[in-house]
Order: C-alpha cells, then sequence, then structure tokens
C-alpha cells in the first residue's frame, strides 16, 4: 500500500529521547507502516552511527526530522494531538483511546496535521506534557509487565495506523492547536468575568476541558469563532443583569 493522504498527515512525536539508537528503530518502525514525518522535541544531541545503524534503510525520516525546543511548540500547528502513556491518575486525562479506535478516529478527522507523542524511555511522558495534549492513546499490556519499549510502542500505533487507513474528510479545514488554546483562553475569561468560578484550580482544570473538547471536536475558524461569541455575550448579558 502506497502512503495514503491519512498517514502523511501523521506527526511522530519523540519528547527528550535519550539514545540515538532509540530513534533510529522509530524511524524503522514508522517507515515500514508508511508514516515518514518524525518530529523530535527537547536539546538532546545524538550518534549519527547509533540512529542510522538503527534506522537502516529508514534514515531520511531522521534527516527530515522537525526539531522543537520543547513540546509545546512542536503542537502548535496540529489539529489533533495524542499522548501515549500506559499510567492512568488524576491529572492523564478522564479516557483513552486503544490503538484500534485512534485509527479510526483519525479517519474522521478533517484536514491539517496530527501529533502522536511518545516520551522518554526511562519515564515516559509527565503530567504537564500529557496535558499539552487533547488525547491518549494507551497500548493494553501484561500487568506482570507492562512496559513497553520506546520503538515498540511506535511500530505498534503505525501499525494499527497502516492497517486501518481509511479515507479523511477533505474540505473542512480544522483550527489549530495554538488557536485552540488561544481561544479557550478567551472563553474561561469571559467565565472569570462573571464570578463563574469557586474552587481552588476549577479555572485550570475547566481550561483543560474546554481545549481537549475542542479539539477532538475538530472544528473549523467560523465555528470556533461562534463559540467565543456565546461565552462573550453570556459575560455581556450577566453584567447588564447586574448593573
Amino acid at each position: 500500500m502506497e502512503t495514503s493522504p491519512y498517514l502523511r498527515r501523521v506527526r511522530i512525536v519523540l519528547v527528550d529521547t535519550q539514545d540515538g539508537a532509540n530513534i533510529g528503530s522509530c524511524c524503522r518502525a514508522m517507515k515500514t507502516m508508511g508514516i515518514e514525518r518524525l518530529v523530535i522535541t527537547g536539546g538532546g544531541t545524538y550518534s549519527e552511527d547509533r540512529v542510522r545503524t538503527l534506522a537502516l534503510h529508514a534514515a531520511d525520516v531522521w534527516e527530515n526530522a522537525e526539531r522543537y525546543d520543547n513540546l509545546e511548540e512542536a503542537l502548535r500547528g496540529s489539529i489533533f494531538t495524542v499522548a501515549a502513556t500506559r499510567r492512568r491518575g488524576k491529572f492523564r486525562k478522564m479516557s483513552a483511546y486503544s490503538p484500534e479506535q485512534l485509527a479510526a478516529k483519525l479517519a474522521e478527522l478533517p484536514d491539517g496535521d496530527i501529533s502522536i507523542v511518545f516520551g522518554r524511555e526511562s519515564d515516559g511522558l509527565r503530567d504537564d506534557e500529557v496535558a499539552l495534549c487533547s488525547s491518549v492513546v494507551t497500548i493494553p499490556t501484561s500487568d506482570r509487565f507492562p512496559s513497553l519499549n520506546l520503538s515498540q510502542a511506535v511500530q505498534i500505533i503505525s501499525y494499527e495506523l497502516f492497517r486501518n487507513a481509511l479515507p479523511y474528510r477533505q474540505g473542512m479545514t480544522a483550527i489549530t492547536h495554538q488557536r485552540i488554546e488561544q481561544g479557550a483562553e478567551e472563553m474561561i475569561s469571559h467565565l472569570d468575568g462573571i464570578g463563574y468560578f469557586k474552587l481552588a484550580d476549577e479555572r485550570k482544570w475547566t481550561l483543560q476541558l474546554v481545549k481537549d473538547i475542542i479539539e477532538r471536536a475538530g472544528l473549523s475558524e467560523s465555528e470556533m469563532q461562534r463559540f467565543e461569541k456565546i461565552f462573550r455575550k453570556a459575560e455581556l448579558i450577566a453584567r447588564h443583569k447586574g448593573e
């Protein structure tokens, strides 16, 4: 199967990878499944020999990789962002996609880049990095030994995306991660303006919820502007009634 439009918009994002050999293995895992867009975050330096030896005939994925100082910068242009993590907790999202569900979800999204984020070999993604993504994907594993090697995780996710490569909705353009951040912050500021938040951290977690839902919905710019108008108008009405 040739690389489909469905796969060409997928970006595999590696956060602070510690060993160049693992990057090379990820390059090979990606390319065998028709995914060739690699993103590397952090200021790490890697041995060319270690990367290329493990990448073998997928060294071009490494050569064409995008580099960013941090994850926030790397995600700004994406319309859908997913953190790959097995750990669950109070601040790590309320639900997770399986690899199969993620593959089906991508087929429903409109035009735009999709970023799937993988953490460090030693301890994965931090809570704040998971929070930057709208969704989580979790690979089922044995409770007796649940930890996967980085390239194994990339291989499994890439395989499911390749196996389920489906047509996706073209024509509509979804807003980017950065635009969602801006719009959600404006909406929450209007709730601030009417004294909505009473409990500690309520604003923080409401903002996170709003951002996640908007991104998963794949809104267009005009739809986002409508939502912003609803919140803006609600604050104006509340202020008028309070006069």
